[in-house]
């Protein structure tokens, strides 16, 4: 292994055992996610080896490439034993954003860059996996051909839908996965004009360049304005070796919390996707399962990942939102950052955390600092003599995010603005959880998806902003063309009255009576917080 100090300043190699000797480590020059692979390296946990293009190259990210290419790409290589474009035993790379502020889903994702025609063998040989090689690569066309070419998603989700059937696509077999991947060529090939990229240094060149671009992304930009960020800091680029959490039968990829983000309880939160890549989770086109998934396709891993999420916690004295995959039954980190969280949540992490004895008493007080007392509580629907509802649900969905909402349906962000400007409340009615909904989530009341994780980048936005989210309404069909939606047996227009209890998960036609239940409990523990500060300034 060379040492570390050859690289260039604003490059950084991570890789388990963790180097130390990196030039300058920071959540402001390697970005927070790459910061945060390094330490979580030095922790111990099984992180991917990753090659970090620092924050410097964000307003240049031409100047990246001659030293990526002539001294990072070769050092990555080096760790891992692996070389990027060989037809024997390739090299395949995600291409990941890393702001130094979290912006979930807000910038660009690549994965299995490198995969083409010539490396694909090397990839059957390394994994003896037909069937994932092929899945990876028609991945590899679809995305690259949404975030670098420019193309609709539709174009091969709609392809995706003619091959199924409706069908789950992961029961396609390895040569139904080889026959759509060479559809997806051929879509590509058509769409753009040209082949699709198979030298894998061309890939990797499209990829760096468009996870840079989307940091100027409209839904960036909006992202930024609404939490006041500076556009100046830039974002950094990761390149990590791929784990591949569609390799069968003991793989998946998921995502979690260290505690509950919208209650603040002490216990793991995870979506698990069985024998799927990391994208499917969060990017609120699919529906994910909880930890039993993972716990009885991988028992191993789930022990391991409840003691790498102790492990996190005791690293970084905060709740975590993690994102993790297991292959062929072993557990990879590949990221973690503290978990986005309701007030509730907010006040009881923090007071936990200090009598647990990890956070002392003035770093409980700064994160509690803003809540107001009357904010610790829940919405539920109530009967008009106060007693709770006996409304009858239309439908259930997952609840990402608690608290009850009633509002006018709205199908599209322009729908949202035009009953904003009326006067009325607004719930976001939608097919995915898409995060390029940002504007029309700040303006809603609440958000309900047909599909979606509770951990998908759209529902953690919701959750931050305070918006009641339900995900994964199976019993939803939306029609755009007559502007309404089924719910069951029951049909409702644009405009219609919907209500949502994000307790637990019901969906009513009409608006409900809420009230606040306040959590008495922990108020006083707040309370007696404030109270200790109070004790010492006197």
């Amino acid at each position: 292994m060379k040492p570390q100090t050859t690289l260039p300043r604003h490059l950084y190699l991570v890789r388990t055992p963790a180097r130390t000797d990196l030039h300058k480590p920071s959540p402001d020059t390697m970005g927070g996610k790459g910061f945060n692979l390094q330490r979580m390296a030095e922790a111990g946990l099984n992180v991917p080896a990753a090659l970090v293009i620092g924050t410097h190259y964000s307003h240049a990210p031409q100047d990246c490439l001659l030293p990526v290419f002539s001294m990072g790409l070769p050092a990555l290589e080096e760790s891992t034993g692996l070389l990027f474009g060989d037809e024997r035993n390739p090299l395949i790379l995600s291409v990941r954003s890393g702001a130094p502020v979290s912006m979930p889903g807000m910038l660009e994702t690549l994965l299995n860059i490198g995969l083409s025609n010539h490396t694909l063998p090397g990839l059957v040989r390394q994994t003896g996996n037909p069937r994932m090689a092929w899945d990876a690569y028609r991945r590899l066309v679809a995305s690259y051909g949404e975030v670098v070419a420019g193309l609709p998603a539709a174009l091969f989700e709609d392809e995706i839908a003619r091959v199924t059937q409706g069908r789950d696509e992961r029961l396609l077999d390895f040569a139904q996965l080889r026959q759509l991947t060479r559809s997806f060529l051929a879509l590509y090939a058509t769409a753009v004009g040209r082949p699709f990229p198979q030298d894998a240094h061309e890939q990797l060149s499209g990829a760096i360049g468009a996870v840079f671009a989307s940091w100027n992304a409209d839904k960036a930009q909006e992202y930024r304005r609404i939490h006041d960020i500076d556009p100046d800091m830039g974002t950094a680029v990761i390149l990590q070796r791929m784990v591949f959490g569609n390799a069968g039968g003991h793989s998946g990829a998921g995502v979690g919390f260290t505690r509950d983000p919208s209650t603040g309880e002490p216990r793991l939160w995870v979506d698990f996707l069985a024998n799927a890549q990391g994208e499917d989770v969060v990017s609120g086109r699919r529906n994910a399962h909880g930890h039993d998934t993972l716990a009885s396709v991988a028992p191993q891993a789930w022990q391991q990942l409840q003691a790498a999420a102790q492990v996190l916690e005791r690293d970084f004295l905060d709740m975590q939102d993690f994102e993790f995959t297991v292959q062929d039954g072993v557990l990879h980190m590949l990221q973690t950052r503290a978990g986005k969280r309701t007030a509730l949540a907010a006040a009881r992490i923090a007071l936990d955390l200090h009598d647990e004895g990890w956070i002392p008493t003035h770093e409980a007080q700064r994160r509690t600092q803003t809540l107001e007392p009357e904010q610790l509580g829940t919405w539920r629907m109530v009967a008009e003599d106060g007693q709770a509802s006996t409304l009858q649900p239309l439908a259930t969905a997952v609840p990402a995010c608690t608290g009850v909402v009633s509002g006018a349906i709205a199908l599209d962000t322009d729908a949202v603005r035009a009953l904003v400007a009326q006067g009325k409340a607004a719930v976001l009615v939608r097919q995915d959880a898409e995060t390029s909904d940002i504007a029309a989530l700040q303006a809603a009341q609440g958000l309900l998806t047909q599909r979606g994780a509770r951990t998908s980048h759209a529902a953690v936005v919701a959750r931050q902003l305070g918006k009641t989210c339900l995900v994964g309404c199976n019993a939803l069909q939306i029609d755009l063309g007559t502007r309404s939606l089924r719910l069951g047996s029951q049909t409702l227009h644009e405009g219609d009255a919907l209500t949502l209890d994000g307790n637990d998960g019901a969906v009513y036609a009409g608006q409900a009576r809420i009230a606040l239940v306040p959590d008495t409990a922990l108020q006083a523990r707040l309370h007696t917080l404030r109270a200790q500060g109070h004790k010492k300034h006197h």
